[in-house]
């Protein structure tokens, strides 16, 4: 009569002496036969221990013996207030009795302890929470019967548990470890939060918590998902009942709680069955195998309706024709899982092994006025490994010498050996079970999205290369056409936009494109007047030129003559528009032209009062004569010490009086007049 909270599993279980945590009464006795798989041995732990030792462990004391009835052996005789057994208590065999004995005594709350086989060297007890370790992470190996009315845990998952929560009770609550059969469990800790949720799962009630310094979770499979009652995956025509209840309101209409109204969180009523007895059911179509672990159910979640189911059993087939009911391993007896309290609470009940089948069904045994519930299943899909295939070589033809008789031989001892080999290595291990919670296709279109990226960012940049090698070609066309202004360098380029020095210090090179002059009006040229820099030498328009040097980069118009009696270009009839080019420079030579520089004061003058276009402006201040004719450019000097080159006012003003005055650039490739016309 002395014997308190007792689960006594294959491989482990959790024992208690009466009352406990409370002072056991006097003059008790309690006694505890264990056993485990013959071969294996058995470890004891106490979690707490708190005997009255004022008589010498004489009268009030616990005894552990190694083996079972008259032949047992004593191992330790133990009693003490608030005694610390830190180590474990090892058998001999595997056979242990562990006897209580309470005489009189005034106080003492008795013992708990924990037992289990000697490999698992992690084993804890059900009153360790998460505090009593110091590492982030830990394994520990929970005792069956760790769902005790004096432990709380507070929280839930996936938002994790307090600190001061039992571990293995806990894990019982989340679904990672069975109360009946005990188990490995990962833990890890992390910071605590303000508020801890409270739930029902597993026949265990979580509290609401306040906050904690750090809380804990659990290392999983991860094979928790939803199945498809909720989202609609799962179609109506695979949700089948018994029956289904129907009625008319009161206003007239029919009320009809179908199979397909027993989706989780669906707004309206719930399926409900027509008669409320221990044979109906509901059926859920799964369309192939699927990893089983979980259900939540709800009650109506309808005020006016206060239905619920409080009990029920699971039933699995793979044909809807064999049905098994679920059992936990090494039970002889149905499991009965707890359903709701109220109509409005989810509550989680796990598989532990999980159930592998295609339907799934589910049959009330306990219930609320009337059989009524919203349901959602968990797990994930099923893969199971096969062995690959092995083919045999086809049997060889008849032998037909010697020679042939001798290789028909070995053929046939290497067929008999691969046989042989194959029947031995079989093996009797259960598949390995894996989890696939993300589907084949998800993975699949992980690995196709980076590889069409990369292929599409390889095709856009060979087209780029493409378009941008082809408009370099176009640009390197012709052996006199003038570069883009990016190809004389960057400097280059922006000096256009830079300030430009004084006049009589720095002279801009004009350049123009050539494709654009051969098409415009001489009265059209002076618009197209740029000012970028040009890696060839420019073409000169003057009025009085001097002689070529031996540098000159100009190229000779050919089958013409040189003549200074072109006509003038602004004042002519429309013409066509020659323009000569300049010649590449030299490799050895410099890379602009070298600028022409003329001295003016010896060409003789021209009669006065007899128009001129003349570009050049005498050195000194006097303005040069005027002469009518404009002049077309054969030759250019190579001196580059001579004064610089200056040009006069546009036409119909007035000359400068002073060489500080403007100076302006004459339009390039222009057709040169060699004779005088009157405006």
């Amino acid at each position: 009569d002395g014997c308190g909270h007792t689960v006594l599993g294959p491989e482990s279980g959790t024992l208690a002496s009466i009352n406990y945590p409370r002072t056991s009464p006097n003059s008790t006795v309690c006694e505890w036969e264990i056993r485990v798989k013959p071969g294996q041995r058995v470890q004891l732990r106490f979690g707490d221990f708190d005997i009255d030792d004022s008589d010498s462990c004489h009268s009030s004391y616990l005894r552990v013996h190694n083996g079972i009835g008259p032949n047992r052996t004593e191992i330790g005789k133990y009693c003490g207030f608030s005694f610390q057994m830190d180590g474990l208590i090892t058998s001999k065999s595997n056979e242990v009795t562990v006897q209580f004995m309470s005489g009189i005594h005034a106080s003492g709350r008795g013992f708990l302890a924990a037992y289990s086989t000697t490999d698992k060297s992690d084993l804890i007890t059900c009153l360790d929470n998460a505090s009593h370790f110091s590492e982030p992470e830990f394994n520990k190996y929970c005792p069956a019967g760790c769902v005790i009315p004096f432990a709380d845990i507070s929280g839930t998952i996936p938002h994790g548990y307090r600190d001061s929560s039992s571990l293995c009770m806990a894990g019982v609550h989340a679904g990672v470890v069975s109360n009946t059969l005990g188990g490995q469990i990962n833990v890890v800790i992390s910071k605590g939060i303000p508020y801890y949720e409270g739930s029902l799962a597993n026949n265990v009630t979580s509290k609401v918590g306040p906050l904690s310094t750090s809380l804990f979770t659990f290392k999983t499979s991860g094979c928790y998902g939803t199945l498809g009652m909720e989202s609609g995956a799962i179609p109506d025509s695979q949700i089948t009942s018994s029956s289904i209840l129907e009625w008319p309101n009161q206003t007239g209409q029919i009320n009809i709680w179908k199979p397909e109204n027993a989706r989780l969180k669906r707004v309206g009523p719930p399926w409900a069955a027509l008669i409320s007895d221990e044979h109906q059911w509901l059926q859920i179509d799964l369309n192939k195998e699927k990893k089983i672990t979980g259900i939540i159910t709800t009650g109506s979640t309808l005020a006016e309706y206060y239905y619920y189911v409080s009990a029920y059993r699971i039933l699995y087939s793979d044909d809807a024709q064999k049905w098994t009911v679920y059992r936990e391993p090494g039970m002889d007896k149905d499991k009965i899982f707890q359903g709701n309290t109220e109509l409005y609470q989810e509550v989680r009940n796990n598989f532990i092994p999980p159930i592998v089948a295609r339907f799934f069904r589910i049959n009330p045994l306990k219930w609320h006025q009337k059989i009524a519930m919203k349901v959602e299943l968990l797990g994930c899909q099923f893969s199971i490994g096969r062995a690959p295939k092995i083919t045999l070589p086809p049997p060889p033809p008849p032998p037909q010498n010697k020679n042939d008789e001798k290789n028909a031989d070995f053929t046939d001892d290497l067929i008999n050996s691969v046989k042989t080999s194959l029947q031995t290595d079989k093996t009797t291990f259960t598949p390995e079970i894996k989890n696939t919670t993300v589907t084949p296709n998800v993975a699949l279109a992980a690995v196709l999205v980076p590889v069409l990226v990369m292929v599409f960012t390889s095709l856009i940049l060979i087209l780029v290369c493409a378009w941008h090698w082809r408009n370099r070609k176009k640009k390197t066309e012709g052996t006199y056409d003038l570069p883009y202004w990016d190809r004389a360098g960057w400097w280059k380029g922006m000096k256009q936009f830079l300030p430009s020095k004084s006049a009589e210090h720095e002279e801009t090179p004009v350049r123009y494109s050539s494709s654009e002059i051969s098409h415009l009006r001489p009265r059209e040229v002076p618009t197209m007047l740029q000012t970028e820099s040009a890696e060839y030498a420019q073409p000169l328009v003057g009025g009085i030129v001097g002689t070529l040097h031996q540098r000159s980069t100009f190229k000779p118009e050919e089958g013409k003559e040189a003549s200074y009696a072109d006509l003038d270009p602004y004042n002519s009839p429309i013409q066509e528009v020659y323009h000569a080019y300049a010649e590449p420079l030299p490799i050895t030579g410099p890379e602009y032209a070298t600028p022409i520089i003329m001295d003016m004061s010896s060409h003789p003058s021209t009669p006065l009062g007899v128009p001129s276009i003349s570009t050049f402006k005498a050195a000194g201040n006097q303005a040069p004569p005027l002469v009518g004719t404009c002049s077309k450019l054969l030759s250019r000097t190579d001196s580059a010490s001579s004064a610089q080159a200056l040009y006069d006012i546009p036409k119909g003003q007035t000359g400068p009086g002073s060489a500080d005055e403007l100076v302006y650039q004459v339009p390039q490739s222009m057709a040169l007049s060699t004779g005088s016309k009157d405006e």
